[in-house]
């Protein structure tokens, strides 16, 4: 789906989509430092309340939620915008333009659509159009998308947390995932529903990208026919020293049929000569230009 979506909307994708965000990002901040000088909260006029947007005509409420900083520190408002940037940029290298932009508008077009729902259940069951709902969506969780997305592409990279200490951005995807199931467990139902719409994109992301042929049992039979071959020597090719050859190499990680005769090795189209990928990094790494 993905692939026919690009082919007819990918003109239309938005290049370095996160400088436009961050660019949003510190307007939004400046706006609520004039919130503490004026006695104008411009931040209320900014929330995703749909009852503000169909009875008030407040439109631009749509969009400029996704302006509304996360916290009001200065040194870790620049520190997330730092992180998120890098990360951002990372996957849409990794990515590709198109690609990147459906992430992140998908996210926040999902977390729109939770808004309203949310709204239209509460009026049905109080019978009355109610205001408030828009307090419990942002742009956190979109965000903590972009470094999900991350630390499943790229597990092993070790960032400095606190700029101190080397830690794996899969053990860091687990620390946040602790904390994304405490705060649904603690949260209420309209918490809930903001935190799994704004993930939604996430979820999609990672399912799709499983492998789910491994607990094929025909893909079981096959591999476990083609190691039996394999330690036979069937059709093997053999160095001087007798030592056999493989056939298949990641030019990301270096990995071969030979030491892991589990993964599944493809040639990629988009780069610039004959570079083979294993199904890990496939999909994931940065063309060859």
């Amino acid at each position: 789906m993905l692939n026919k979506l690009e082919r007819a909307l990918g003109k239309y994708a938005i290049p370095n989509l996160m400088r436009y965000l961050i660019g949003g990002y510190v307007l939004g901040y400046f706006l609520m430092l004039g919130s503490r000088i004026t006695s104008v909260n411009f931040l209320t006029y900014m929330t995703l309340e749909p009852y503000y947007i169909i009875h008030k005509f407040q439109i631009w409420r749509i969009f400029t939620w996704i302006m509304i900083p996360e916290t009001p520190n200065i040194l870790f408002f620049a520190i997330m915008l730092l992180l998120y940037y890098q990360l951002g940029t990372a996957l849409e290298n990794a990515w590709g333009t198109f690609r990147f932009n459906a992430y992140i508008i998908g996210g926040m077009l999902a977390t729109l659509i939770g808004a309203f729902v949310l709204y239209f259940i509460y009026g049905a069951v109080t019978g009355s159009p109610v205001a408030g709902v828009g307090g419990y969506f942002s742009m956190q969780y979109i965000n903590l998308s972009i470094f999900l997305a991350f630390a499943v592409c790229f597990p092993d990279m070790e960032v400095l947390l606190y700029f101190i200490i080397p830690i794996k951005m899969k053990w860091m995807a687990v620390v946040y995932a602790v904390m994304i199931a405490i705060s649904l467990v603690g949260s209420s139902w309209s918490g809930r529903v903001a935190i799994i719409c704004s993930l939604l994109n996430f979820l999609i992301f990672y399912l799709s990208s499983r492998n789910y042929r491994r607990v094929d049992p025909r893909e079981i039979h096959r591999k476990q026919e083609y190691k039996r071959k394999a330690a036979a020597g069937a059709g093997q090719r053999r160095d001087r020293s007798g030592a056999p050859i493989a056939r298949h190499k990641c030019a990301v990680c270096g990995r071969t049929e030979l030491t892991n005769p589990e993964l599944e090795f493809r040639f990629c189209s988009k780069c610039n000569g004959n570079y083979e990928y294993c199904q890990d990094h496939l999909f994931t790494h940065k063309h060859i230009q």
